[in-house]
């Protein structure tokens, strides 16, 4: 380990609380996961997790799944996709600038759809099984399967903020009631 490294995460260790890093680390989840697997990510051991989450739970900043064999926590989508939109909206960018990137990313998956043949990340997963691709092959479409996703994610988050634009605008001025 580089001692910028040792300097950069004892600086980490030295500046956040566990609690704090259960935060991050939930805020991040795009899928439900475990108490366990958020302490493991948060550096921090599975009670105070497990408290810390339920304390999410309870601010509703979280969602608890108590349906399958573990219990999951996963966050409000919706809160993430409006504050990730303001995010956009007061990023300086213009509503062209993200049409721009708009376009950019469906254009990607369409590069996909026509390279691969496929319609979804999902028929690109179900192209692993064939059997004359190599290893390394298999590795990229997985990656692109993943990526295809994510870009997904992103177009709806991306269309919303530019639909909502006028809508999601910071205001510098408290509104006013209606009698």
């Amino acid at each position: 380990m580089t001692e910028d490294k040792s300097n950069s995460e004892s600086l980490m260790d030295r500046q956040t609380t566990g609690e704090d890093r259960v935060r991050m680390v939930a805020r991040q989840l795009s899928e439900p996961r475990t108490a366990n697997w958020i302490a493991s990510e948060a550096g921090w051991s599975h009670e105070p997790t497990k408290r810390a989450l339920e304390r999410l739970v309870d601010d509703g900043i979280l969602h608890r799944d108590e349906s399958g064999t573990h219990t999951t926590y996963y966050p409000d989508y919706r809160r993430q996709a409006m504050q990730e939109a303001m995010r956009l909206r007061d990023s300086g960018h213009t509503v062209e600038e993200l049409t721009d990137r708009l376009a950019d990313m469906k254009a990607q998956i369409r590069d996909w759809e026509d390279k691969f043949d496929v319609e979804s990340p999902n028929q690109l997963r179900g192209t692993l099984a064939n059997e004359t691709l190599d290893a390394d092959e298999e590795d990229y479409r997985r990656e692109i399967a993943r990526e295809w996703e994510h870009l997904q994610r992103r177009i709806k988050i991306v269309g919303f903020a530019i639909r909502e634009w006028d809508f999601l605008s910071p205001t510098t001025e408290p509104a006013e009631a209606s009698s």
